[in-house]
């Protein structure tokens, strides 16, 4: 157990952290999956911004690393393109 007052804090602010950002990893790879099932071109192509938006925002915030949320858009804009 830590012992000054600081380090406790820090403790229970990461635990805290770690939960959000859990939430919003898990979210963002449920919506992947989602996209990455639909047929339906026209609603590929509505839902691709929000996905990509998703995956932006935990690359910002250091959720995941910036060139991997880079391979995930550029490998979801070309699975769009490529529904018939």
């Amino acid at each position: 157990m830590a012992n000054h007052k600081s380090s406790i804090k820090r403790i229970r602010a990461n635990e805290k952290k770690r939960l959000r950002n859990r939430y919003y990893h898990k979210t963002t790879r449920n919506a992947i999956k989602k996209l990455r099932l639909l047929t339906d071109k026209n609603e590929a192509v509505s839902m691709l911004p929000k996905v990509v938006s998703m995956i932006d925002r935990l690359a910002k915030k250091d959720v995941i690393h910036k060139n991997k949320a880079a391979n995930l858009k550029s490998k979801l804009s070309k699975h769009v393109a490529a529904i018939a």
